[in-house]
């Protein structure tokens, strides 16, 4: 073999070695990128890349991005929350106090009043009971069950949330119908659970005045169920529309402001979601995601 038979065949050697580490290197990076996504997909995001080559310190910037983007979130909705719960306990907390004070300053030394003692009483035993009812509504919030979770179809699911939701939507005048888009789909998930969440959205529609509600579901592109709940209902305010997913938060009198955010705890827990798509002239519909 001459001198140039050689030289060819080293090229050629380092060439192969070359496109070998390069596929396997190409492999390696693969494998981060969908460890990294799957990471990122459950909100775990104690990772980090030790090699020091480029591709990785761009992953682990990426890393930080996200890590950034959630401490401001998670700092958005603690601002948010305690700011309704200021606002709840001082709105219930302040006419207890000046009451109680107003009684005790009109009282002489004989213990009479000019007040009527007992109607204050009464005001204040009333406003400690909502405040009471306050803190075991958020107690509740605060201490959603681990999901039971088994497969269920979502058929029987729906039958039984509408017959449990038919008296209420007859006396609205109201229709509540299932339609799904493809035969047999099924979730697993904790049945009671996720019933809470469909019985709470159509009962907010109903209060909302909906004459129709129509539930449909289908399969995503990545083999996850989606549940669609419209109705036709007054659409949600403009300005509510970001908040309605605040613990509390509520445009309702009687309301308690906790059915969605629980709703999106109880989503979050089954490794879903639940949005609201839209709300307008057109109609209200909100997402529930089921991967």
């Amino acid at each position: 073999m001459n001198t140039l038979s050689i030289i060819l065949l080293c090229i050629v050697v380092a060439i192969l070695a070359a496109v070998i580490a390069s596929l396997r290197t190409r492999r390696k990076d693969i494998k981060k990128v969908a460890y990294m996504m799957d990471a990122l997909e459950d909100g775990e995001l104690n990772f980090r890349f030790q090699e020091t080559n480029k591709f990785n310190r761009t992953l682990n910037r990426i890393r930080t991005i996200f890590e950034k983007q959630r401490q401001q979130n998670e700092q958005d909705s603690w601002t948010k929350l305690i700011r309704v719960l200021t606002h709840e306990i001082m709105n219930t907390v302040s006419p207890i106090a000046s009451l109680s004070d107003a009684l005790s300053k009109s009282m002489d030394d004989n213990g009479h009043s000019e007040l009527d003692v007992k109607t204050g009483l009464d005001t204040i035993s009333d406003s400690s009971k909502n405040l009471i009812k306050f803190v075991e509504t958020y107690r509740e919030l605060s201490g959603v069950a681990r999901p039971l979770k088994k497969a269920i179809d979502l058929q029987e699911l729906m039958d039984g949330v509408i017959a449990l939701n038919s008296e209420f939507a007859a006396s609205c005048n109201a229709a509540c119908t299932y339609r799904p888009e493809e035969p047999d789909l099924m979730i697993y998930a904790d049945e009671g659970q996720i019933s809470q969440i469909l019985i709470n959205l159509i009962k907010n529609a109903l209060q909302a005045g909906a004459r129709h509600i129509d539930i449909s579901a289908r399969m995503g592109k990545d083999d996850e169920v989606i549940i669609l709940v419209a109705n036709d209902g007054e659409p949600i305010p403009p300005a509510a529309q970001e908040q309605i997913f605040v613990p509390f938060y509520t445009t309702k009198k009687e309301g308690s402001g906790i059915g969605l955010s629980l709703a999106r705890q109880i989503m979050r827990n089954h490794n879903g979601s639940i949005e609201l798509l839209r709300s307008d002239a057109a109609g209200t519909v909100f997402e529930l995601r089921f991967r």
